[in-house]
């Protein structure tokens, strides 16, 4: 039986190696301080599924404000270890997040997903979401603007 909780500090490395299944590299000590800034703001939320005393999937939704929208929660992450995959845990992650974002009296639930995931995308159908759009991503590094940091 798989069960759910609050993700917390002694988790940082089981969710650093379930990170890297999906090419996200960052170590312990990242993911460490990750998770101490999720727990010290009230605007973000993580859980981690538990099976047979190993965790196996974590989940980060945050709420998140736009000026053209309602408020909405995002899911920020979303990993299940590829050897659980299929037996619901996603859903139950994504319950989780669900509960959390009705306390917070907000209506929808959004996720991005890359392009290149289409078997992500097909989970997201079945456990409930409709694409709404289909966009674009850019980033710019700070770092490359010192003249902007102070």
């Amino acid at each position: 039986m798989v069960k759910t909780r609050a993700i917390t500090e002694k988790d940082a490395e089981s969710v650093a190696g379930l990170s890297t299944q999906l090419g996200y590299g960052s170590n312990i000590e990242q993911i460490l301080f990750r998770i101490r800034q999720i727990d010290n703001n009230n605007g973000n939320c993580a859980y981690v599924a538990i099976f047979e005393n190993k965790v196996v999937g974590w989940i980060h939704g945050f709420y998140t404000l736009r000026i053209e929208s309602d408020a909405f929660v995002e899911i920020g992450g979303l990993v299940v270890d590829a050897a659980y995959r299929n037996l619901k845990i996603g859903k139950q992650l994504i319950d989780c997040v669900k509960l959390w974002a009705k306390q917070h009296q907000v209506k929808k639930l959004k996720v991005r997903c890359n392009t290149k995931r289409t078997e992500s995308h097909q989970f997201y159908e079945r456990v409930g979401f409709k694409e709404n759009k289909r966009q674009v991503a850019f980033e710019m590094d700070l770092q490359e603007y010192p003249q902007l940091i102070s």
